[in-house]
């Protein structure tokens, strides 16, 4: 039987303590890519109480994903924006997600992501990851970035850093590339590094940074 909204909002409140769930679930976050952080990432805020979030990517679920991305084989081929809201509100059917699929741009982001109190960058390409934290530092003034990269791989949890480099600007990650990395993407390290965005996120939303 799935409680009620207020049930629900009640267990959420005794478990994190009214000061903390009242911030998270008032709290606006946009992913930015759902691939295997972002979708990660999704799952997690999801759970820690926040009811409102921002997603968008343009791509399909792909069987490749499946060994490291939120996603289940029977939603292979489906629009990843439609397969993760399945996902989220299959754990909390109460929240709203503003879904966007489409190739994020200069010209599209800051329409897409206003109101956001903190966006995650969670691309795969290193030129989409720049242009994304330049055009929300540039056109979203105020608006917090978790960023992650650098996560591949096995071993190695704890060189996975949360580093502040500006002002509005968090990376998590471990400094490294693709290049020499045994195992490729594999979904220890990349929910490792998306816990980190997503604690960040929540630290944020506190006002305390780890």
């Amino acid at each position: 039987m799935i409680p009620s909204e207020e049930e629900f909002d009640k267990a959420l409140c005794i478990r994190h303590g009214p000061e903390v769930h009242g911030k998270v679930k008032n709290a606006t976050v946009g992913i930015a890519g759902l691939g295997g952080l972002g979708s990660n990432i999704a799952a997690m805020l999801t759970r820690a109480g926040v009811s409102h979030l921002v997603i968008a990517d343009f791509d399909r679920v792909d069987i490749s994903n499946i060994n490291r991305q939120n996603y289940y084989l029977r939603q292979i081929g489906s629009v990843k924006v439609e397969a993760t809201e399945e996902l989220l509100k299959a754990i909390n059917p109460y929240m709203t997600i503003d879904g966007h699929d489409v190739r994020l741009t200069p010209s599209n982001i800051p329409e897409i992501f206003k109101g956001c109190d903190i966006v995650c960058e969670a691309f795969d390409v290193a030129s989409e990851k720049a242009m994304l934290i330049n055009t929300i530092l540039e056109k979203c003034p105020g608006t917090k970035i978790v960023s992650g990269s650098g996560l591949a791989g096995y071993g190695r949890s704890n060189e996975i850093k949360t580093k502040k480099l500006l002002e509005d600007l968090y990376m998590c990650g471990d400094d490294t590339d693709m290049k020499g990395v045994k195992g490729g993407l594999m979904s220890p390290r990349v929910n490792v590094c998306a816990g980190h965005v997503a604690n960040m996120v929540i630290s944020l939303l506190m006002k305390e940074e780890p």
